[in-house]
């Protein structure tokens, strides 16, 4: 692994979460030697600027469908499928280009479909094997692994962001049925690990609540003002995340709500770590963050999406978290504190993981070079 690669590593444009947890494969690649590119549209690249240094930066935007006020979030999807595909095969192009530019030699593509790449490694990032969906149309659920896996395969390596087996956070999300040959479970991924880690006994800077808005509107807007009303008034403070890194980070109070439009990592690790209790909405990269810290909270999955809804669900099941429905939100709903059971095995089985997996990446890049040089000599 001495030799120095040009690896581009392209996150789903679907809020930040698929963005903060590129971030540890990002720092530990560049860590290892070699030259990192993130690729991705302004909003996610807005947030590297802020959370990162020393990093080649490529405006490659990805498909970014607008969530519904009304309409559950499985039904916008469906019905802007068409130009899901037509964007699908516009960026499969481009990353060619994009590939030849810049002379890249690995590509990790946090589940967007098209840039995968015949001339050189590629890796497909991903937390669902099965897209869930409703009862109604639980028949589709197949279907839609049928067509998951086809796209899986023409990656040369699939990374699962979870441990197998039975302590894991995806539950059938990733651990239903024969695993694709090329699948490799890679532990949990947190930003929060480049700082060290905490646990939640470590005092904060005061006794607080934090509230951490994700997710595109209008639904984060509508989960803000909800949670706005039952906490403006109550003791003691709460800090609400906003998750905005293209606004000042300066702090805004009202009543008993201090507001961040962005923080950085750090200083929202610390936000997070001192909390008398942590609500936020079920995006699996906030889950990983909550468990790599040690700490519990109160998941609100986004209304009609049924990755988020399942999760919650999953993992208060198993007593790591409480969920609550946005529609049964009130003030009674906030007192219960639960623990993350098993963390520290959960921590360990994650970085042999990691190592042992960008080992075998980088490793079977080289065995791919000399492959490719052969059949151009003969």
């Amino acid at each position: 692994m001495n030799k120095k690669y040009n690896i581009l590593i392209c996150p789903l444009e679907w809020g930040l979460g698929h963005a903060g947890r590129i971030i540890p494969l990002a720092v530990r690649l560049r860590e290892l030697g070699h030259n990192v590119f993130l690729g991705a549209g302004e909003k996610h690249l807005s947030f590297f600027k802020k959370e990162t240094k020393g990093f080649s930066l490529i405006k490659f935007p990805g498909f970014n469908p607008r969530y519904s006020g009304f309409l559950p979030q499985y039904l916008v999807i469906l019905a802007k499928v068409p130009s899901l595909i037509f964007h699908v095969i516009r960026e499969h192009y481009r990353v060619k280009k994009i590939i030849r530019q810049y002379h890249i030699n690995i590509l990790i593509s946090d589940n967007r479909f098209g840039l995968w790449n015949n001339e050189i490694v590629t890796v497909y990032l991903t937390h669902m094997l099965v897209i869930p969906m409703p009862k109604a149309f639980r028949f589709m659920e197949i279907a839609g692994m049928l067509l998951h896996r086809a796209v899986i395969k023409k990656y040369n390596y699939c990374f699962i962001p979870d441990l197998p087996g039975h302590l894991n956070i995806s539950g059938r999300l990733s651990h239903t049925g024969k695993l694709p040959s090329n699948v490799r479970f890679i532990g949990i991924l947190s930003r929060f690990t480049i700082q060290g880690m905490a646990s939640c006994e470590e005092p904060g800077r005061f006794s607080h609540n934090t509230i951490i808005i994700s997710g595109p509107p209008p639904q984060s807007e509508i989960l803000q003002e909800k949670l706005s009303e039952i906490f403006i008034d109550r003791q003691p403070v709460t800090i609400i995340l906003g998750g905005k890194p293209g606004g000042p980070a300066k702090e805004v109070r009202k009543g008993n709500i201090i507001w961040f439009n962005h923080l950085p990592a750090a200083a929202m690790k610390e936000i997070i770590t001192g909390s008398d209790l942590v609500i936020t909405r079920a995006g699996y990269t906030t889950i990983m963050e909550l468990i790599s810290l040690g700490c519990s909270g109160i998941l609100i999955p986004t209304p009609g999406q049924t990755e988020q809804e399942y999760l919650a669900a999953f993992l208060s099941e198993k007593g790591w978290f409480t969920s609550v429905l946005q529609r049964d939100i009130d003030s009674s709903r906030f007192s219960v504190k639960t623990a993350i059971s098993q963390r520290d095995e959960i921590i360990s089985r994650s970085c042999k993981l990691f190592e042992e997996s960008l080992t075998e990446l980088l490793e079977g890049h080289k065995h791919t070079a000399c492959y490719q040089q052969t059949q151009e000599k003969a």
